[in-house]
């Protein structure tokens, strides 16, 4: 394999997104860089994944796909990672999309260093609307100073895994976290950047990062996942940045319980608050709450109508 011309995997972990996938596959097909495997893993879908898949398969050999029992996307990246027979990996998801040029400007920024010593390109990104008719700004702004250990962990910061592109040799020690359902990817992030990688960045937006209402961190969620986070990170951390971290975490909870209590206080000393519970007792007493409900309900759209 030349080195002027290495091989990339593209490995996409599938779970019933067959609304998007095809748009994710030609997405794949369009790159000015040609040097690539595209690894589809079906994590058990039972739309019509399989069969837009294989399509692709039978267009380009360069398109492999793979069927896996449900097991979840990070038990299904670590298969298309054992899969992989490229010195780069770009992941991306099922309903997300590439840039033409993410892979040929990541592989020239790889190239540059002399040594040959970078082991990530990061790129910039973009949102993208659902119908795919609106290029949305990103969720958060990246520079040079974003990708620090200490701002991955501490800030909470993250990005989306499409944004990176990475020397396979990372994923030897590294794993997704099989038993995490959401945030698998910032934990990946924290992995890398504890060993202080050396990385290159691209301030172009060279992924685009779908709206999906059906999408995974939109039906799941960080919250069911907290606990079993803690776990992971207690197995990468020292034991003084595991206890700033989780000091840092109490406190985010604590004054964000403060903050709630005190907007919550705030409305009860409210006039319209103190004139509902008024309201309520004088239809109780004469028996027409649930009228007087109705009409306090009318009353609060009416005053949020004239404000």
């Amino acid at each position: 394999m030349s080195m002027q011309n290495p091989k990339v995997s593209i490995i996409i972990p599938c779970y019933n997104q067959d609304k998007f996938i095809n748009e994710t596959l030609l997405s794949v097909y369009n790159q000015t860089y040609s040097n690539w495997e595209c690894i589809i893993v079906n994590d058990g879908s039972t739309d019509k994944t399989e069969e837009i898949a294989r399509s692709w398969e039978i267009k380009d050999s360069r398109f492999k796909y793979f069927y896996k029992k449900n097991s979840g996307v990070s038990s299904t990246r670590n298969f298309g990672i054992l899969k992989a027979s490229g010195i780069y990996i770009q992941f991306l998801d099922s309903d997300d999309l590439l840039d033409d040029k993410k892979i040929e400007f990541s592989v020239n920024e790889m190239l540059k260093s002399v040594e040959g010593n970078t082991q990530l390109v990061i790129s910039n990104f973009k949102m993208i609307s659902s119908d795919s008719k609106e290029i949305l700004p990103a969720f958060c702004q990246l520079n040079e100073a974003s990708f620090t250990f200490d701002n991955f962990l501490y800030n909470l910061f993250s990005i989306q895994l499409q944004c990176g592109f990475f020397d396979i040799k990372l994923f030897q020690s590294i794993k997704f976290s099989e038993n995490l359902s959401a945030q698998e990817d910032w934990i990946v992030w924290i992995k890398i950047f504890k060993n202080n990688p050396n990385y290159r960045f691209i301030d172009l937006p060279l992924a685009y990062y779908r709206i999906n209402p059906s999408g995974r961190m939109n039906t799941i969620g960080a919250d069911d996942n907290q606990i079993k986070i803690l776990d992971s990170l207690k197995e990468i951390l020292t034991y003084d940045q595991y206890h700033k971290f989780s000091v840092d975490l109490i406190t985010r909870h604590f004054n964000s319980a403060k903050l709630f209590r005190n907007n919550l206080s705030a409305i009860k000393k409210s006039n319209s608050y103190q004139f509902g519970l008024i309201m309520k007792k004088i239809f109780k007493k004469i028996g027409m709450l649930r009228l007087g409900e109705k009409i306090f309900k009318k009353f609060l759209q009416f005053k949020t109508k004239n404000k």
